[in-house]
């Protein structure tokens, strides 16, 4: 088959794609990838405009952003049309944030799959809803407008934020989602997605090992400088994330890196100090590490819920020092990390998540 992965920015929403294209190539499908940057993993890439770097932030960050990607997504309309029109793929697989994609597969009648690498929403979860709750979508629902009067076809500010296919592939364990019981068939868990990084190696300065990281967007000099305070000369090895920050001299048990090999260095963590954005929760719960999560946006804020709810770790306290140590000691967060680790192990993966898209674009009566 051809299939077209559409996601067009995000390392968050690219990265865990990855390992799934990587298997439906192995199994012999021709995989498009429509992104700003060609991401391998045996794809061919299908440009995309690139994002513009910087937004103007205004009273509020969530309504600056929305509306900044609107933009951006809407010029990928025309470019996806136009490709799918003119090279038909059997189907198209598209990250939810990227409706675009949706509504081309829907205009030319091609069947659609969507990948969730965050919490699935419904009725019974509107983390969707929670996430907008408070702010003023007037200006964003006459961008809908245009768009639509523009395109010739139908989009409200709902239809840009979370509409299910026929197939969602979660990436994340069936026993991790919040009121799972109410979602459907049309719902499928595959777990966290980890593909070669699995097989990434990092040697350590030393043991314990904490790792803090506050992903790939976040800088906090502030919080970092904290850091250091509370754990500079004591018996943990820090490895630490801080992008392009500069902190001058650190003590000499810490390890200080614009990046690391998350998923190396998780492997040989005792604690994880996270920003806790799902990739980095599911990343750190394959390899059974607890958590503290020092949560910056109301999705991060449902995460880092979730993870003290199921016994896994703790969210940041004013004693982010007493709260590592507790969750790198105690027994029954050991024991929930040990049990979540096997039900992970057993969730399926990008073997799943490609025999879940045969097995729907093989069904009688599938969209066409």
């Amino acid at each position: 088959m051809r299939l077209l992965f559409v996601t067009l920015t995000g390392q968050g929403h690219i990265t865990p794609t990855l390992p799934l294209v990587t298997e439906l190539v192995r199994r012999g499908h021709q995989v498009e990838y429509a992104t700003e940057e060609p991401v391998g993993a045996g794809s061919t890439h299908v440009q995309l405009p690139k994002m513009q770097p910087d937004f103007p932030v205004g009273d509020n960050i969530l309504a600056a952003w929305l509306k900044h990607f609107f933009t951006s997504l809407s010029r990928t309309y025309p470019i996806l049309l136009d490709h799918c029109t003119n090279r038909r793929p059997d189907a198209i697989i598209y990250d939810t944030t990227n409706w675009p994609a949706r509504l081309v597969a829907e205009k030319l009648g091609i069947p659609a799959v969507r990948t969730v690498p965050h919490f699935a929403a419904n009725d019974a979860f509107p983390l969707h809803e929670t996430m907008i709750t408070g702010l003023d979508t007037t200006e964003i629902e006459a961008m809908c407008d245009r768009f639509s009067a523009e395109h010739g076809v139908p989009l409200d500010f709902a239809g840009t934020w979370e509409v299910p296919q026929r197939l969602n592939l979660v990436f994340l364990p069936r026993d991790f989602q919040p009121a799972v019981d109410s979602f459907d068939d049309r719902f499928r868990f595959i777990g966290p997605l980890l593909g070669d990084r699995a097989q990434e190696e990092w040697a350590p300065r030393g043991k314990p090992l904490l790792y803090i990281s506050l992903g790939s967007v976040f800088t906090d000099i502030a919080f970092y400088r904290r850091c250091i305070e509370m754990f500079g000369d004591t018996d943990w090895h820090v490895a630490m994330t801080v992008g392009d920050a500069e902190l001058g001299a650190v003590p000499s048990n810490f390890d200080i890196r614009p990046r690391f090999p998350q998923v190396a260095v998780l492997k040989q963590a005792s604690a994880f100090v996270t920003h806790g954005g799902m990739n980095s929760v599911m990343e750190a719960l394959s390899h059974a590490v607890p958590l503290v999560v020092v949560p910056m946006t109301p999705e991060q804020k449902s995460n880092a819920d979730r993870v003290v709810e199921m016994g896994l770790g703790a969210q940041r306290g004013n004693d982010l020092k007493a709260a590592v140590a507790k969750v790198s000691t105690d027994p029954d967060v050991r024991a929930n990390l040990d049990r979540m680790r096997a039900v992970i192990a057993k969730s399926g993966g990008a073997v799943r998540g490609a025999d879940e898209i045969e097995s729907y674009l093989k069904t009688p009566g599938h969209p066409s």
